[in-house]
């Protein structure tokens, strides 16, 4: 194996380890290396334990050595966003101080992590509870997109941390959850792949809630192989990884079926970004790819509707008001404005609002039941920068054009994925966002794989953030 270990897709790692090549001590060593180099610079982790990791590497390598095999996360360094409950580990949800013990609690996604033994390295910073897709830690340090050497570019949020985890070399996988487009935008704006489960198809114990209706947990991966890994040992319906892949891997660019809507999501560009995501469809049609024109007009309406609803803030404010009311004093106040907007919002504007989007929802999945996924531009928008986001009023004007385009799939009950294909007209990454019919991810992934082995991976498109070069 040429180069580091920690820079291979997954399962060319899991092969190391097995044919003796590399070892879980040595892998780890690699992750906490590259996270002493770049830390001080990137600033994606809330909490970090690296010699808990080096304790957690041996074991798996005992393990390994002795004929058990867990799989292909057996040993690889994972980080975990933190709103997750990881034992031995404080959660904090972006708030000022640690939440109770309760909330260390792991849930079934962790838990499908720790059968798969993988390494859970530290947890990344998160927006105060989560109710944010810039990325602003304003309790803490805001992560540095590490594609901006020159300024401090924000890394997109509400997972703000977990695109800067993969970047460094410091994870293969990093758990965010996406209410809005919180897996997808980071992920997008970081230059990773990040994927939007339906909401309901993974379990959100043991985290703690924005939105109980929109909640859902995630992983960003560096590859479309490594999230189809990932997806594997994390879904209940699943567990064997080449059994999926068999699966998934029947599809290529020829057969793809892709949808294209003009109107909502390619409106109002920022330079090269229309384009990039055009580029790349070119790209698949020159390989046989068949690009539908489709009218999506449940996006646009699901955007309106939210912003007269917030959903997301009415149902997270519920959770602090019954729970953590004192928090309301300390938070940070772009949140807080979020909440206070939601604490106008009447119980029957609220529950007539969800009634239609849940009608739009079973519409949006009608229409795109003749194609594989429908296509457009994850972010419209570069990552702006920490100056640019500096007020209220730019801060909100930037959140509504960052969350365009993820927003639809969560109020829409969809699920999506971005993956990384161009860089715009300041150099930052340029997302493709490839959107699913509910309960559709193994169909989704398969066109992702399709479209990766056509486009290739963000390392392969973009290159190294210059950060994170040398």
């Amino acid at each position: 194996m040429s180069g580091p270990a920690i820079d291979r897709p997954i399962r060319e790692i899991a092969a190391a380890l097995r044919d003796g090549s590399a070892t879980t001590e040595s892998l780890i060593e690699e992750a906490i290396a590259r996270h002493e180099r770049l830390d001080g610079s990137l600033g994606g982790y809330k909490h970090w334990d690296g010699e808990r990791a080096r304790a957690e590497a041996r074991g798996a390598g005992l393990l390994l050595g002795a004929g058990h095999d867990a799989g292909p996360l057996m040993g690889l360094p994972v980080s975990i966003k933190d709103i997750y409950g990881v034992r031995g580990m404080p959660t904090f949800a972006g708030t000022p101080r640690e939440l109770p013990p309760k909330w260390r609690t792991e849930g079934p996604v962790v838990a499908a992590l720790r059968r798969a033994m993988a390494v859970v390295v530290g947890k990344t910073h998160t927006v105060e509870f989560a109710l944010g897709a810039i990325g602003l830690t304003a309790n803490w340090e805001t992560p540095r997109n590490p594609w901006d050497a020159a300024r401090h570019r924000v890394c997109g949020g509400s997972s703000a941390g977990a695109g800067v985890s993969l970047a460094e070399g410091s994870a293969v996988i990093a758990m965010g959850t996406d209410t809005g487009g919180s897996v997808r935008v980071p992920a997008s704006a970081t230059g990773q792949v990040g994927l939007k489960t339906t909401a309901g198809r993974w379990s959100t114990d043991g985290i703690v809630p924005l939105s109980a209706t929109f909640d859902t947990p995630g992983p960003l991966t560096r590859s479309v192989e490594d999230a189809v890994v990932a997806f594997a040992a994390i879904d209940p319906a699943h567990g064997d990884v080449d059994t999926l892949f068999q699966r998934i891997e029947t599809m290529d660019a020829g057969g793809l079926r892709l949808g294209v809507c003009d109107a909502h999501f390619w409106d109002d560009c920022a330079p090269g970004i229309a384009e990039g995501v055009g580029a790349a469809l070119d790209e698949l049609t020159a390989k046989g790819a068949r690009v539908t024109r489709m009218e999506f007009p449940e996006a646009a309406e699901a955007g309106r509707r939210a912003l007269h609803l917030q959903p997301f803030g009415v149902e997270g404010l519920s959770f602090i008001g019954e729970n953590y009311p004192d928090r309301l004093e300390t938070m940070d106040p772009n949140v807080r404005t979020r909440f206070d907007v939601a604490r106008g919002v009447s119980a029957v504007d609220y529950f007539t609002a969800m009634r239609t989007l849940r009608t739009l929802g079973a519409a949006a999945g009608e229409r795109l039941r003749d194609v594989d996924a429908l296509v457009a531009p994850t972010m419209p928008v570069p990552p702006p920068t920490v100056d640019e986001v500096s007020t209220g009023d730019a801060y909100s004007r930037i959140q509504t054009a960052v969350t365009r385009n993820t927003g639809p799939a969560n109020l829409l009950a969809l699920c999506a994925l971005t993956m990384p294909i161009a860089l715009d007209g300041v150099g930052m990454p340029v997302g493709l966002q490839l959107i699913g019919r509910a309960g559709q991810e193994e169909r989704l992934l398969a066109a992702a794989l399709a479209c990766e082995k056509v486009l290739g991976t963000g390392r392969e498109r973009i290159g190294v953030p210059p950060l994170c070069a040398g």
